[in-house]
């Protein structure tokens, strides 16, 4: 069985920076591309950044360009988001999930991911 599990999330204040990780366990596990999304109070859950597990080929969102980077550790099966330069806006719950299709990561529909971690809670205070 694969289970995602992301940590890191936490409360911090405008300007700070937080990295969150994503811990893949499972036997068999492997992925094409590996993603965070978020979802804020009262919206839909959204794109944030993902990464290409060969060549590690990164694509973000624009709210978050130049502010977020996603790495891998492909020896660990972990994924890592590092956030800085935090707004408030950026307060969500931020999931990882995985995908073994070869689309772009940023347009494939979520219901491609097959994997998804519970998410962990980044709450951002002015």
């Amino acid at each position: 069985q694969v289970q995602l599990v992301e940590s890191g999330g936490g409360l911090v204040q405008a300007g700070d920076s937080l990295r969150l990780s994503c811990a893949a366990s499972g036997r068999t596990f492997s992925y094409v591309s590996m993603g965070w999304f978020r979802q804020a109070p009262g919206k839909e859950r959204e794109f944030v950044a993902a990464i290409r597990r060969i060549a590690g080929v990164t694509v973000y969102a624009d709210s978050v360009k130049g502010r977020f980077t996603i790495s891998r550790d492909n020896t660990k099966n972990t994924v890592y988001l590092h956030m800085n330069s935090l707004k408030p806006e950026d307060t969500a719950v931020y999931y990882c999930a995985s995908t073994d299709l070869y689309g772009s990561p940023q347009t494939l529909p979520q219901g491609n991911f097959v994997y998804w971690g519970q998410g962990t809670q980044v709450t951002v205070a002015s």
